[in-house]
């Protein structure tokens, strides 16, 4: 019988050691600030009810839940006319459980199922990979890791400015100078829909304000008169997006509404963070920015890469009810997703992994006979007691083949041990890219690692 070739399912990744090296060093520094921030950790199952994660997504949502077939005889209760009444009916049949989608909508499960033992707000970090069934495609995974940060049961302004400073303090963290937080607010988009007489169309409006780097001013124009829109209030509006000074912007904005909730928001939050300017936020009102509108009801987030190509690498919003659909009203949310591969592409074209981070090892210990091997067995361990990143080659091979494993892991040096080194207890450690080698004790070497 002929062994089949392994491969992967399609949409999902093998990460190798460097690859896995990088990608832990972004989730390492963002969930030291997640922490620093004060949110605790949540992790909930891969799996969750379907009946829990159908109907929060939309149609098309429900279509990329991964299913699981029922544990043993999965068929025993189905019949014929199972089968003849479709998929859809047959899968109610034959799954319950089904891969998690995203980690929000099991985050407002977990709320409702433990809300008595919940001090409000409620301040939550979780960083787990979830599953969709799309189509693979460049940038488009199945599987993928979400990093998200919420605050429920509070909305206080603050939030929405202490998380724009959360961006900051990940970003500067990571090394990353060349962003920009975009921010825009709901009730400013429906203002302006309003304002051109579609009120009663304001979503579709919010839409094609998003298209404008897309298809541009003209385009979307047209398409606004086409929904109704009063073509002299668009043009007035279509200048204000051109308006790149944020307190003439919020100006102009606050002239046609200066009491709407998203207007005195907007303020607040800059006046917020204005205290902070000496920590060179980078943040720009965007009128045109309409992510999520079905879904957010307030202050929203896009950050972009200035100086790479490429979509946004974060997002997040503010979101009332975020727990209605379990049963707990009035619970409002706010919160914000870090794009790991996103940031990961950014960061590797830009330069900005340390080269540290991708070497394992600071030393290799190398060695002549097993006496050596055993002498090095001890030697090791105290060199990892004090902090090096060290190895010990396990078996008495052949010194050069040694070496040629030291070079083919890319060991910045190795440590000989030989019989005059074991009596001297001055360990030869070689410089294994320029080829400089020199005796030292044990507490040379540490040292030299360490400072």
């Amino acid at each position: 019988m002929s062994k089949s070739k392994p491969s992967l399912p399609r949409g999902t990744r093998d990460f190798g050691p460097e690859v896995s090296a990088k990608r832990s060093y972004i989730l390492d520094k963002i969930k030291r600030n997640f922490i620093k921030y004060g949110f605790s950790q949540l992790e909930t199952p891969a799996m969750e009810n379907l009946s829990t994660l159908t109907g929060k997504y939309g149609d098309e949502g429900d279509q990329l839940l991964f299913k699981i077939l029922n544990s043993g005889d999965f068929l025993n209760k189905t019949s014929t006319d199972d089968y003849n009444e479709g998929s859809k009916h047959l899968t109610a049949k034959i799954s319950e459980k089904g891969l998690r989608y995203d980690l929000t909508v099991p985050f407002a499960r977990f709320v409702v199922m433990n809300q008595n033992d919940i001090a409000f707000p409620f301040k939550r970090f979780q960083i787990q990979p979830v599953w969709r069934a799309d189509r693979p495609q460049k940038g488009r995974y199945r599987e993928f890791y979400q990093c998200d940060a919420d605050i429920v049961g509070s909305k206080g302004i603050w939030n929405e400015a202490e998380l724009t400073l959360l961006f900051g303090d990940v970003f500067g963290d990571l090394g990353l100078e060349d962003y920009i937080i975009k921010i825009n607010h709901r009730e400013i988009l429906f203002l302006l829909a309003a304002y051109v007489g579609l009120q009663e169309k304001a979503i579709p409006f919010c839409a094609e304000i998003d298209k404008l780097d897309k298809i541009g001013a003209e385009t979307v124009i047209q398409n606004i008169i086409e929904l109704g829109g009063s073509s002299t209030k668009i043009n007035e509006v279509m200048e204000l997006l051109t308006i790149t000074d944020r307190n003439k912007l919020i100006e102009k904005v606050k002239s046609i509404d200066p009491e709407n909730d998203g207007v005195k928001e907007i303020i607040y939050y800059f006046e917020t963070l204005d205290q902070f300017k000496e920590r060179n936020i980078k943040v720009e009102l965007d009128l045109s920015l309409a992510r999520g509108l079905s879904y957010y009801t307030g202050l929203i987030y896009e950050v972009k890469p200035t100086s790479v190509k490429m979509g946004s690498i974060c997002g997040g919003g503010r979101y009332d009810n975020l727990t209605g659909v379990f049963g707990l009203t009035g619970i409002s949310g706010i919160g914000i997703s870090f794009g790991l591969d996103r940031i990961y592409d950014v960061m590797e074209e830009l330069g900005l992994f340390p080269e540290k981070i991708t070497q394992p090892l600071d030393v290799l210990l190398v060695h002549f006979s097993e006496e050596n091997l055993k002498h090095g067995q001890r030697l090791v361990m105290n060199l990892r007691e004090a902090g090096v990143r060290a190895d010990l080659y396990p078996v008495s091979d052949k010194i050069k083949k040694q070496f040629n494993y030291a070079d083919k892991i890319q060991t910045p040096y190795t440590l000989i041990i030989g019989d005059d080194e074991m009596e001297s207890k001055a360990y030869m450690l070689k410089n294994m890219l320029s080829g400089e080698q020199k005796p030292m004790a044990l507490d040379e070497i540490i040292q030299h690692f360490k400072g």
